[in-house]
Order: structure tokens, then sequence, then C-alpha cells
């Protein structure tokens, strides 16, 4: 599970580290459950932001601890940027933020990159081609077009200017929450990539329509 945290995160630093450690130890205790039982974990894969399970975030801290642990028991650290990734987080991969000593093992991406698709560590390359394949096999068209998008972003540093707008957006939602406080709470995210809390389902129906 994600750690829930609480926020504004500088105000509930040991609660945060409690969720932390209480995470990791119940990731590592299901893969030593499932050792025991004849079905060893082949990896451990982790959104960034658990953006459509409630927009739930996970610090460095404990990214770098479940990347410990993979290390630990031999095991792959697979990042899910389907929804992070492409620069909406002030950085192409979300995962970036996290100081990762190694990096991960595979990262997957989608959506914003206009494929689908997946990116690994030389080791984990299949011993014979095209063992990992889909029906276009890339799509040398979506190919095209992501090249031209990741020249656009590195021309004008858009990745810079998410940080900056990403900056304003944030400020802005901690100043509406502090002025409706029980309304609006628990304002997180990087770069554009933010979420708040809305006090009622129906009110935030209203704000997003």
């Amino acid at each position: 599970r994600y750690p829930r945290y609480k926020y504004p995160l500088d105000q509930y630093e040991t609660y945060n580290l409690e969720q932390d450690n209480s995470c990791l130890a119940e990731v590592e205790d299901t893969i030593e459950k499932q050792l025991k039982a004849g079905c060893p974990a082949a990896g451990i894969i982790a959104e960034p932001v658990q953006a459509e399970g409630g927009d739930h975030h996970g610090s460095a801290y404990w990214f770098q601890g479940l990347q410990n642990i993979c290390i630990k028991h031999d095991i792959q650290l697979l990042i899910d940027e389907v929804q992070t990734g492409g620069g909406a987080t002030g950085k192409m991969w979300c995962h970036e933020h996290y100081n990762l000593e190694h990096g991960a093992d595979i990262v997957s991406f989608s959506k914003k990159m206009l494929a689908g698709g997946i990116y690994h560590k030389k080791d984990l390359a299949p011993k014979q081609g095209a063992r990992i394949f889909n029906t276009w096999v890339g799509e040398p068209s979506k190919l095209v077009l992501l090249e031209a998008v990741l020249q656009t972003i590195a021309r004008d540093n858009l990745l810079a200017r998410v940080t900056e707008v990403g900056d304003q957006m944030f400020k802005g939602l901690e100043d509406l929450s502090a002025k409706y406080p029980g309304v609006l709470a628990n304002t997180r995210g990087k770069g554009t990539f933010c979420a708040v809390d809305c006090d009622t389902a129906e009110r935030r129906d209203k704000i997003v329509s």
C-alpha cells in the first residue's frame, strides 16, 4: 500500500515517516511470506504518484526504501510512469525526483508519451529478439510525433516552465486551503501534477465541472 500522509508535510514529519516505515515493513513482510509459500516475488511495481487510486504520493525516502528491499531480495523495481511520465511533474520522469541511487530497473510509459512502451537496464534485455513486442512494434508514426514533442520540450525549456507554473499553482492551492479551511485541504504535488482534497464529493464535482 501507499503511505497516507498528512499535509502540510513539514508539519507532520514524524507521522509521515512512521507511514513510510510501516508501508516498507508491510512490503517486505509480503515478499517474505510469498517466498515461504513457494511463490517468490519477481519485483515491485510502483507508480510515482498513485494517481487513479486517490492521488497518493510517496516520498523519496519511501521509494529509496523500495529499491533497497529489491536489492536485498534480488528482485526488480518497476516504476509505472504511464500517468506521471512526460514532464508534468517538472522532470521527464517523476521518479527522477526521488534520487534513486541505482535508477529504476524498468520504466513503463504511455499517454503523454504518445506510445506505450518500456525501457529497462541492459542486463534485463531479452536474449532473443522480439520476445517483448506488440502488434505495431512501436508504430512508427507515433514515434515521429513523439520525436517532435520531445524536441519542443527541449527547445522551449518546458520542464523548467512546468516547475515555475507548478510552484505558482501549488501556492495558489495552499492559499485557497488556508482561506477555506474545512473545504479544501491536503495540497500536494510536483510541477503541475497537483491535487487538493474537497470536503465532499458533491463540492469536488461542482468545482471540476
